[in-house]
């Protein structure tokens, strides 16, 4: 029966494979009709984002509330935020000596195009929208994610709190959890049309703006996600589980890999991130806090993205760049990319960040180019961002339910 549930699951995995190949070529030999289907691929998606509200706050609240001690609940949600910044300091300090080995700019550019920045969020708004809303009927939206989490870990706690009297709201979380689960197996039925949709849509409209002076910044980041993929995943994989964790996360990553490539976000692969973690054998209340808020907070592909941007403006604007500036980098990366990227509050918070701080005297130069990289390497950056949030998973169970805890599952089962 496992045998042929792994076949199915591969299966499956290649036909979406398939859908997003002939989707590019499609793209490349017939721009028009990609951009005619391209609302079929945004069908899917809004499908998603309707989805992810109600399973956010059902698993979160639920894993809270029916953890049986309020102390592991805080002791889960520590080493995931810990785990998320040293993954992202990490991932931003080997970009930035690969940047250095191999620029992505040899030459400064002669022609720069203006750009308008537009209005952005102040810090003050920033931190307000980081924790709240200003209406509850806001929380209902994918765009205010982090408010949305920071309100269900708060729920939860007070349904934990209220004992007895929140036994049945308890319940009612798991049992909503649940529902929402088989929801998004119904959805993922029509993943293939969707995929096929997007990848024509992505190759019809950005194939023609990837010219010289980006493949190069292109050559250098989607390898390094890939090969990411197959050096610090299993690392930390191994971390959480020794080589059983090592070959059980290389059993289930490329379903969320995939899901993430396809549909570019990090919320939108929750689901599935959520399935990938349940068959791994990883604690329900563990997955429940560590995915949805790794969704917003776990950016290692962001983090090179930050990098490179960074590094490639300063190429572009004839501006060498040294090991000195190598901390105020990776600052930089880490928190545009792990603390702001779920708050809501104007778009290209993190290219904003980047040109305010690294370009103050040139925000119309560097703003535009900061955001066309942006859209060019968003598909791989999502996918080390969202795959990477069921990677962790197995870091933070290793810490919260000890060295043996794979092995423990596995007896449990059986």
């Amino acid at each position: 029966m496992k045998a042929k549930s792994v076949a199915n699951n591969y299966r499956f995995l290649i036909i979406l494979l398939l859908a997003m190949i002939f989707g590019a070529v499609t793209g490349a030999l017939a721009p028009g009709f990609s951009h005619s289907i391209a609302f079929l691929g945004t069908l899917f998606i809004r499908m998603m984002f309707c989805i992810v509200v109600p399973m956010v706050f059902a698993s979160i609240a639920g894993a809270v509330a029916g953890t049986k001690s309020r102390k592991r609940a805080g002791k889960i949600m520590m080493v995931t935020i810990i785990s998320f910044v040293l993954t992202g300091a990490f991932a931003a300090i080997v970009y930035f000596i690969l940047c250095q080995i191999f620029p992505p700019v040899t030459a400064a550019w002669a022609n720069l195009p203006k750009g308008e920045v537009g209005e952005h969020a102040t810090m003050t708004e920033m931190v307000l929208n980081f924790f709240t809303v200003e209406d509850f009927s806001m929380l209902l939206s994918r765009k205010a994610m982090l408010p949305l989490i920071i309100f269900s870990l708060l729920f939860g706690f007070s349904v934990n709190l209220s004992g007895e009297a929140g036994k049945k709201v308890a319940e009612f979380l798991d049992s909503l959890t649940a529902v929402m689960m088989k929801f998004v197996q119904i959805v993922t039925y029509y993943a293939p049309i969707a995929f096929f949709a997007i990848f024509a849509d992505l190759v019809a409209t950005y194939g023609s703006q990837i010219t010289e002076s980006y493949a190069r910044a292109l050559l250098l980041y989607y390898p390094v996600c890939f090969i990411y993929i197959f050096t610090a995943f299993p690392i930390m994989a191994y971390i959480g589980a020794g080589t059983d964790g090592v070959k059980m996360m290389f059993r289930h990553i490329l379903k969320p890999a995939v899901v993430s490539l396809g549909t570019c976000s990090s919320v939108a692969t929750i689901p599935t991130n959520m399935e990938a973690a349940a068959e791994s054998g990883i604690s329900k209340d563990v997955s429940d806090i560590v995915i949805p808020l790794g969704a917003t907070m776990h950016m290692d592909g962001s983090c090179f993205s930050c990098v490179l941007k960074i590094v490639f403006v300063m190429g572009a604007l004839g501006t060498p760049v040294h090991f000195s500036e190598l901390p105020a980098i990776v600052l930089v990366a880490v928190l545009s990319s792990v603390g702001m990227s779920g708050v809501p509050g104007g778009g290209y918070i993190g290219e904003y960040i980047i040109a305010s701080i690294f370009f103050p005297n040139n925000m119309e130069l560097a703003f535009p180019i900061l955001v066309a990289i942006g859209n060019l390497i968003d598909p791989p950056a999502t996918m080390i961002n969202a795959a990477g949030d069921y990677v962790v998973s197995f870091m933070v169970s290793r810490f919260v339910d000890g060295k043996n805890w794979m092995k423990k599952m596995s007896l449990q089962e059986k």
